[in-house]
């Protein structure tokens, strides 16, 4: 049984470098890449202003942030959830730039980016050359997107967490392990039910099969 941890994160803009924070975090856990119901999310005072033009791709306003934890306030238990699990997220690098900078800030290692799995990565691999965002994947996987006005962390790692589920076969892994437990079980039923049948063959059959032989030339019945 492998564990690995998706997450996503929302934040004050695009550059950590720049001032850019951390407002929300999501992680959803994944067992043998298949989403369980264990989950860690938290809404986090970046101790900055949030700006318009992030809250129109996200929906989240300085109202919503005030008076929630500061990052060294979560840090412990998001980082005891993530363990040391591989760590599944969409455009991976970017997520890992701003929870890196984050646990600079507070004295913390970084995540160590051995432990990244990038769904964006595997998209383009068996999508090249096509759309691969969140969105794009969604409808082409059917996924239902309606809930998806703006962008949510938690929102969105259960979105990924169906679209990582197709990029990487997990549904057909878990069907086929079904199917076979259960054509297994069948054949097992069967065999304990079955009532042997011995096959009588009359004296005549055998007689005309003794003559048949005796016409073949060195036939294999009498080596």
């Amino acid at each position: 049984m492998s564990r690995s941890v998706l997450f996503d994160t929302e934040t004050t803009g695009l550059d950590p470098l720049t001032g850019d924070r951390v407002i929300e975090i999501a992680a959803i856990e994944l067992i043998n890449d298949l989403p369980t119901e264990n989950q860690f999310h938290a809404l986090i005072d970046p101790e900055r202003d949030i700006p318009t033009e992030s809250t129109r791709v996200h929906g989240i306003t300085n109202f919503h942030v005030e008076g929630k934890p500061k990052f060294a306030d979560i840090a412990d238990k998001m980082l005891e959830f993530f363990g040391d699990s591989k760590l599944v997220a969409h455009n991976a690098p970017f997520d890992f730039g701003f929870i890196d900078a984050e646990l600079a800030r507070i004295g913390k290692p970084a995540l160590g980016y051995e432990r990244m799995v990038d769904t964006l990565v595997l998209a383009k691999k068996r999508f090249p050359g096509m759309p691969n965002s969140l969105d794009a994947l969604c409808r082409r996987f059917e996924i239902d997107l309606s809930a998806r006005t703006t962008h949510n962390a938690l929102l969105d790692c259960k979105l990924l967490a169906e679209v990582y589920v197709e990029l990487t076969g997990g549904r057909q892994r878990g069907l086929t392990l079904e199917t076979e437990q259960a054509l297994a079980f069948a054949q097992y039923e069967r065999s304990a039910t079955r009532t042997p049948r011995p096959i009588v063959v009359s004296e005549e059959a055998l007689e005309k099969h003794a003559e048949f032989i005796k016409r073949l030339k060195d036939p294999v019945w009498n080596s």
